[in-house]
């Protein structure tokens, strides 16, 4: 079976229409890469391990900021790599100019033996639906599918 991630998209609506909260990760890889490279603030879940509580502890981890609210399952999607990300949509306030994102470590550059820190995330964003399909990883955009669905109800 394949890793599994957890997360949630934001939402607000702005002047009636609504705008979903991105992130761009921020190892070196994706310096320079913008559309497809967005994603909903995620992490890996262990097996057994409660989604949504995993979903909640990821996006403090990566913006610093904790959401509250009516948590609306989206269900899942897979990515191009295997991986199954399990995602809620929860309508709340994410201040981006005050993302707060933990590190990890990896080598860089390649084959250096150097090992250096970044930030899960480097930035994030509100976008309107439109732009979002552009912006996010590819495999993610049958949340925004869903995410539509849910908000024609």
């Amino acid at each position: 079976m394949g890793k599994k991630s957890a997360g949630l998209l934001v939402f607000r609506q702005t002047g009636g229409e609504p705008r979903v909260f991105l992130v761009h990760p921020g190892a070196p890889f994706w310096k320079n890469k913008d559309l497809g490279a967005w994603t909903i603030p995620k992490g890996e879940i262990e097996p057994g391990a409660d989604a949504l509580a995993e979903a909640r502890r990821e996006f403090l981890e990566e913006t610093g900021q904790e959401i509250q609210g009516e948590f609306i399952p989206l269900g899942e999607c897979q990515q191009a790599g295997g991986k199954i990300v399990i995602a809620w949509a929860v309508k709340g306030t994410v201040d981006e100019s005050a993302l707060v994102s933990n590190l990890f470590e990896m080598e860089w550059p390649p084959r250096s033996g150097h090992r250096q820190s970044f930030p899960e995330i480097d930035r994030g964003a509100w976008f309107p639906l439109a732009e979002a399909r552009e912006k996010i990883n590819k495999g993610q955009v049958a949340l925004l599918d869903a995410f539509e669905r849910m908000l024609a109800r």
